[in-house]
């Protein structure tokens, strides 16, 4: 399991280091200078912690997911509730606040890295080969990619394409939050509502024309969300 470390501290770099390597991962450390996409492209990732310090984290984590969809967690010193659901809502998988509990760090890596390696099937049901809606949004299974209208292909990274997959199955339904859940990330319960709305907001970005008044991914206020029924056919 390949994880690459971002951190600008030598003595935190050092216990991560030898911590994450008794967990079983292999572990490339950079620093923030290396955020950018041909350090990326060279050490490729499963999993991305980060634990250097950002004037902007929010950007930060925009910019390291235009190139890079493995799951990331971002450590901070302090963060107003505001903040948190902005870095969240902009691709991170979690937010953790200083003094850092390392055992939490490792347990959220490697529930993190089962879910996003865990087989389609054994989540979402069985499918046909793709999916569109009259040929407005079409949605390929075999490449996770989707295509609006005649606009160009988007590759979606896993979660997306298990959000998306369900929202489409389901089309003209409402989809309550904690399915939404447990049928993405695999597992049960209230669930975190701002890490949903966070792959919302990365799915709308993809598919919607303006994704300030979506279209096709509608919000349900105080249950969930569903996509839009009109001219719906399943391929």
């Amino acid at each position: 399991m390949k994880v690459l470390l971002i951190t600008d501290d030598p003595h935190e770099e050092s216990i991560l280091l030898s911590v994450l390597q008794m967990a079983g991962f292999s572990v490339t450390v950079g620093q923030r200078a290396d955020i950018d996409e041909g350090f990326a492209l060279e050490s490729p990732a499963e999993l991305i912690i980060v634990t250097a310090s950002f004037d902007d984290p929010v950007d930060a984590i925009y910019h390291l997911r235009v190139y890079s969809e493995a799951p990331l967690l971002w450590v901070v010193d302090a963060v107003t509730e505001r903040l948190h659901a902005q870095m969240i809502e902009a691709g991170s998988d979690h937010v953790f606040t200083r003094p850092l509990s390392v055992r939490l760090l490792v347990a959220y890596g490697q529930a993190l890295l089962r879910r996003s390696q865990s087989p389609l099937s054994a989540i979402l049901p069985i499918a046909p080969k793709e999916l569109s809606m009259r040929s407005t949004v079409r949605l390929d299974p075999a490449r996770r990619t989707v295509q609006v209208a005649d606009r160009p292909l988007q590759r979606l990274s896993q979660l997306e394409y298990r959000l998306l997959h369900t929202l489409m199955l389901n089309r003209g339904q409402v989809i309550p939050t904690e399915t939404i859940v447990e049928h993405v990330w695999g597992y049960s319960g209230e669930g975190d509502r701002s890490l949903v709305r966070g792959l919302i907001n990365r799915l709308r970005a993809k598919i919607e024309i303006n994704p300030e008044n979506p279209h096709y991914i509608r919000t349900i206020a105080r249950i969930g969300y569903m996509f839009s029924p009109d001219d719906a056919e399943t391929w």
